[in-house]
């Protein structure tokens, strides 16, 4: 565990690559074409859990059509700085079956996640699965999958704040931040 020292050296010493307005002016973007697109067809919105909470929060009050809310649960870092094995910790109680699903997350990396969440609500019957995320991290170990709805571009860095963390701490910060060591 982190000490509350060491949590804000991390912040202290970060750079701010998006301010709370920048990333503001994303999600009204990504909002108003996800509007355009759906606001006709009832879809389920499933954040994924945990870093999509803050994302899915502020994403979902700027849509003004009949949708359902829920949630999946799927992580490989478990309050580290890499990846591991995808551990579920959650399925979405709501059908899916039929439905349009659209899978809210707050960054693509490599894709391992979102991918096997997306595939989880294909098996489930699913009729249409589009991706949303907040940032997109840029290279080339991408797993297959792209981001139907993006927010904001960012540099091979570990980031965090609206949502991401480091090492389970500061996903409450406004703004999006790059770690400067690791």
């Amino acid at each position: 565990m982190l000490s509350l020292d060491e949590v804000r050296k991390v912040f202290r010493d970060a750079e701010c690559l998006y301010s709370g307005e920048q990333v503001q002016l994303a999600l009204d973007s990504m909002a108003s074409r996800i509007e355009r697109d759906f606001s006709e067809k009832n879809p389920v919105i499933l954040s994924v859990m945990t870093g999509a909470i803050i994302v899915a929060g502020h994403l979902l009050t700027r849509l003004s059509f009949p949708l359902e809310i829920d949630y999946i649960h799927a992580t490989r870092y478990k309050k580290s700085v890499t990846g591991g094995d995808l551990k579920w910790l959650a399925e979405p109680v709501t059908s899916l079956d039929g439905r349009v699903v659209i899978i809210v997350d707050d960054i693509l990396d490599e894709g391992v996640t979102l991918s096997e969440i997306k595939k989880y609500c294909e098996k489930a019957g699913a009729s249409e699965v589009v991706c949303a995320v907040l940032v997109d991290k840029q290279h080339d170990r991408k797993m297959g999958i792209k981001a139907d709805y993006i927010g904001l571009e960012i540099e091979d860095r570990y980031i965090f704040g609206y949502g991401m963390d480091y090492k389970g701490h500061l996903r409450n910060v406004g703004g999006i931040y790059a770690v400067k060591d690791l």
